[in-house]
């Protein structure tokens, strides 16, 4: 199947719109999802993929959301793209969602993201299995149904 891609006016609008409807902000937006999500209120663009400090922990260990706006700065496009392609960061990140882009697309998402310019600090550094977070964090843990007695 081949790969198609979003149209738009520009790179910076097509990369708007992926970050927005790809989910980027759920998790690289500091209080996106309390603000935005939760009680329909606008969040300014230039807070937008700044990363956090709230966790998602699993049996990857705890991983933070980074901060693409000072990531992508020393980046170049093909180095986004080969990143985007191997795909080998932690969990929750969506990796196979970005590895089904086009080059095109990704290409459009690095334009948005450099075009925001940097800001921001660096989000932590991801934590090994075992070793507890000293900040908050969302656990990735099955939980399992109540047993009901018959």
């Amino acid at each position: 199947m081949p790969l198609v891609h979003v149209s738009a006016t520009s790179d910076i609008d097509a990369g708007r719109y992926l970050v927005k409807i790809g989910g980027c902000n759920d998790c690289h937006t500091p209080g996106y999802v309390e603000q935005v999500m939760m009680t329909g209120k606008a969040m300014p663009e230039s807070d937008w993929l700044q990363g956090g400090d709230v966790g998602f922990s699993g049996p990857w260990g705890v991983s933070y959301p980074a901060n693409l706006r000072l990531s992508i700065q020393n980046m170049d496009e093909e180095q986004f793209i080969e990143l985007a392609r191997a795909g080998q960061g932690r969990p929750p990140m969506p990796w196979p969602s970005l590895q089904a882009m086009s080059d095109k697309d990704l290409k459009a998402i690095y334009a948005y993201i450099k075009s925001l310019g940097p800001k921001g600090v660096a989000a932590p550094a991801a934590l090994s299995p075992g070793v507890a977070p000293d900040r908050p964090h969302i656990a990735f843990v099955p939980q399992m149904p109540a047993r009901t007695k018959s």
